[in-house]
């Protein structure tokens, strides 16, 4: 009868044999980590490169200039009478595009690229499932410093758009790379391991750095982009995940990683323990045919729903947040430091909270503190005495909506069954786009009151936290395989009901 039981063993019960410590997934980890932080330091630069600057009409120059900035918006509604433009920051992309009176096209870059990162993660999403996720992080990660640093040569605006988008779509290495670090550890480790990968995106804070450092924009990208060339070696330091390799049938690889590993480690693991993992080669089903069987299943039709609203939520409070800080008191690079050095710390909080309390009811506090703060912070009064308070408050948000996105994304992640795990993750996180392309327009909405902004933020994490309310918990759970292990969790939380 033992030998009966013992024909087929979980992936899990070999994985957690190992520590996220120990010497290989530590080294992986900083592979992972360094992965990260270069990917978010790619992701906001538009920030810097698309900074607004002061311009005036060189045709109506005044003495000493004191009226320009009030006549700029009458020289704009009938830009007629203004043949030559003066910019403060003549070497700025704003200047040498000439985008005097087109605010709409500073800030749409933004939002293009938001819009490219949402079509992109349908096609890596898919591939990643197909081909495998170190072989998409490589190409990604590669094509994404190509890209960019093609950007920094642009001779048009039209030109630097179009490459804007295409880099977002085919250059973004998160969805591989998280979805790689999620599986290569056992359940217990999920959320530490998660975490360590989500303090990577955190480094994207050298953006500031690189950006006070190489003001002129073309320099600050090609510094930017040409280490990511670099990606090229990921061949050969990081290894392909073996629960995708199971799924594709793959159980010779699988098992020579989790051998390397245990050497690595110096870690004595019986031999038929390892021959006896299960694999199962998936069907080679499509992307369309995922998406088609997914919404076949109530179960997994509603929680794609859900995480498609708590994801787009969290996108468009967490980045709106970040893109808006540039614009409160005070130096820009000091307010875009502070709101984004918070990841670090919200990385850390989130991870700690949800191994200890599971998924949901922290989601649904997080959110509903990210909604409380955003929505009252407007209404503190702009006082120079309650600057502090102000400045305070907005950052708390901030920190808040950063808890809310990295427990959404393991939490979404931990939703799927394995064969399709990554497709429905990108398919989520391309629809949560929408938020990030909402976000990047909304310093446009401080025109009309300069509190609608964040007040907005506060409202779609309100409507995310009810929302979190309609799928299952995933906290210490394994990682459902198939679309029934996937329904099952819906099951074993209403058995504890």
């Amino acid at each position: 009868m033992g030998e009966f039981l013992m024909d087929k063993v979980d992936l899990d019960d070999v994985l957690d044999k190992f520590g996220v410590f120990d010497r290989y997934h530590a080294v992986s980890g900083i592979f992972l980590v360094l992965g990260m932080a270069w990917n978010a330091m790619w992701y906001f630069n538009f920030i810097f490169v698309t900074e607004k600057v002061e311009y005036r009409c060189a045709d109506h120059l005044l003495p000493n200039n004191t009226s320009a900035n009030a006549s700029t918006t009458l020289w704009c509604a009938n830009p007629a009478v203004c043949s030559e433009w003066v910019y403060d920051n003549p070497d700025s992309f704003v200047a040498e595009f000439q985008l005097a009176c087109q605010e709409w096209k500073r800030t749409l870059i933004g939002g293009v690229q938001s819009f490219g990162l949402m079509l992109g993660s349908f096609i890596i999403g898919a591939l990643s499932d197909r081909f495998g996720r170190k072989t998409l992080i490589v190409i990604t990660g590669v094509t994404g410093a190509a890209l960019g640093l093609a950007k920094s040569f642009s001779t048009s605006y039209w030109l630097y758009f179009a490459l804007e988008f295409l880099e977002a779509g085919f250059g973004d290495v998160t969805s591989p790379l998280f979805t790689l670090a999620v599986e290569m550890v056992a359940t217990k480790s999920r959320v530490t391991y998660a975490t360590i990968c989500n303090v990577g995106f955190s480094g994207g804070l050298l953006v500031v750095l690189i950006a006070w450092l190489v003001p002129y924009w073309r320099h600050f990208q090609r510094v930017l982009y040409a280490p990511g060339l670099l990606f090229i070696v990921y061949i050969h330091v990081i290894d392909e995940s073996p629960r995708w390799l199971l799924s594709q049938g793959k159980k010779e690889e699988a098992v020579h990683i989790i051998r390397k590993a245990a050497n690595q480690n110096k870690l004595n693991i019986e031999e038929n323990l390892i021959d006896m993992i299960s694999c199962e080669k998936d069907e080679g089903l499509s992307f369309f045919t995922v998406l088609g069987n997914t919404l076949k299943s109530k179960s997994l039709l509603k929680r794609f729903i859900v995480c498609s609203v708590c994801l787009i939520a969290c996108t468009f409070a967490s980045h709106g947040l970040i893109i808006n800080s540039v614009s409160l008191s005070g130096n820009k690079y000091t307010n875009f430091a502070l709101s984004f050095g918070l990841k670090l710390p919200s990385s850390i909080l989130s991870g700690y909270i949800i191994a200890k309390f599971n998924r949901r009811s922290p989601l649904i506090l997080f959110f509903m503190a990210c909604a409380a703060l955003c929505i009252g912070q407007p209404f503190i009064p702009k006082s120079k005495y309650l600057l502090w308070l102000l400045i305070l408050t907005y950052m708390a948000g901030k920190l808040t909506a950063s808890m809310c996105l990295n427990t959404a994304l393991i939490y979404t992640f931990e939703l799927f069954p394995t064969k399709t795990r990554s497709s429905m993750h990108a398919l989520c996180l391309a629809i949560s786009k929408i938020g990030s392309i909402t976000a990047t327009q909304t310093p446009l909405m401080m025109a009309y009151w300069s509190g609608l902004p964040t007040a907005m933020f506060g409202g779609v994490a309100l409507v995310a936290g009810l929302a979190t309310l309609l799928v299952p918990d995933t906290g210490n759970k394994n990682l459902p395989n198939t679309v029934c292990e996937a329904e099952a969790l819906e099951y074993s939380d209403r058995i504890k009901k």
